[in-house]
């Protein structure tokens, strides 16, 4: 292997094989098809977790739940760092040192996160091919990290699975100089495998006392620029007190830990504990949130994950930003971007619980995972 010592990978070293990196768990759910159909068609491959949600209910429970083989690597030492730089050196470092070892034909990345952007140019530098998995996604706010990432990766990538025409669309208007191919979204494909799963597995309803025929809202709020900024996540604090004021429902909030330590840090928690019909949980493995997700009334969230399940499920979406990259979401009214001012919110809270549910999905029907290994078995792996 590499016998000149070179700083690049030989084409003829590489070997008949696939990997795939997740991270996080958007990541783990949108590249669970593909592990699975990988995984039935007997194609070698290894999965590489970066450890960028490194905690057992961010990460772990997710691989249980979804029925997944344990990751072949997991780096261990991304949960020291805390700045994006470090993070994105300590996993491209990380990669490129399995990449060397396993010399894959094709390294599978999904999304926009910083574990995906470092294991592209992992496999880049060592001229691996680059598969991305929701390729062609922009936000046009160019103050959001994920939003470097997506772009950067897709510029990057050889192969470029888009889930919607949309995204087709915005990247040949992006020169890409990969291949693109429109297969529709895995997460289509992770919903209809597991929604009934979760439906007969979940005691999670029971654990809290509430029932699934009941009406309830649904929250999950995350991103730095909502978190991290103490005047907007005042504002959401204020409009989940103004929610609560006038409907008379029940809003569960799944907390993501940078939210609990947000909160902690703002001096916030005892505030937000004091609204009357709030119900905060711990964070949830993926069955009971789908399941939750799946029964709600509407979803407020800041999430591109949350967004497009809930426009597969048929959920009305209220999305706590000043734009989405979910375009399609918007395009079929299955969701409303407001921002975080709590009248605007309000005003999609109104709008949205009175909604039809009738929205074309724009995300394809189930098979994505399917079509993805089919053409990399006949692009690359033959």
């Amino acid at each position: 292997m590499n016998k000149l010592n070179l700083k690049i990978l030989i084409k003829e070293s590489l070997m008949n094989k696939l990997g795939i990196v997740v991270g996080t768990r958007p990541s783990i759910i949108k590249m669970s098809p593909i592990i699975q159909e990988t995984k039935n068609r007997k194609i070698p491959f290894f999965v590489i977790h970066s450890g960028q949600h490194y905690t057992k209910n961010m990460s772990q429970t997710f691989f249980d739940d979804l029925n997944l083989p344990p990751p072949d690597y997991n780096c261990e030492t991304v949960k020291e760092k805390k700045h994006h730089g470090e993070q994105t050196a300590e996993m491209l470092v990380f990669v490129e040192k399995i990449l060397l070892q396993e010399r894959p034909r094709i390294l599978l990345v999904g999304g926009d996160a910083n574990t995906n952007l470092a294991a592209a140019l992992a496999a880049r530098k060592l001229k691996i091919s680059v598969g991305h998995v929701e390729a062609g996604l922009r936000s046009y706010n160019w103050e959001m990290p994920e939003e470097h990432n997506r772009v950067i990766i897709d510029h990057i990538s050889d192969y470029l699975f888009a889930p919607s025409k949309k995204a087709e669309e915005i990247l040949k208007l992006d020169n890409v100089r990969g291949k693109i191919f429109v297969v529709g979204s895995t997460i289509v494909d992770a919903i209809n495998q597991n929604l009934q799963i979760a439906e007969k597995k979940s005691k999670w309803f029971n654990e809290i006392n509430l029932n699934v025929d009941n009406d309830y809202l649904l929250m999950t709020v995350h991103r730095e620029e909502n978190v991290d900024d103490r005047l907007k996540f005042e504002e959401i604090i204020s409009t989940i007190e103004r929610i609560s004021q006038k409907y008379d429902l029940p809003i569960i909030f799944p907390i993501h830990p940078r939210t609990k330590n947000r909160l902690m840090l703002f001096d916030l928690l005892d505030r937000i504990t004091k609204i009357k019909s709030l119900k905060l949980t711990n964070p949830l493995g993926y069955l009971d949130f789908l399941l939750l997700l799946s029964k709600a009334s509407i979803v407020l969230t800041d999430s591109g994950g949350v967004q497009q399940e809930a426009c597969i499920l048929r959920v009305p979406c209220i999305t706590l930003r000043t734009e989405t990259e979910w375009i399609e979401t918007v395009e079929v009214k299955a969701n409303i971007v407001t921002g975080t001012k709590p009248d605007e919110v309000l005003k999609g809270v109104e709008k949205m619980l009175n909604s039809d549910r009738d929205w074309r999905n724009p995300f394809g029907e189930e098979g994505s995972a399917r079509m993805i290994i089919e053409i990399i078995t006949q692009e690359i792996l033959t």
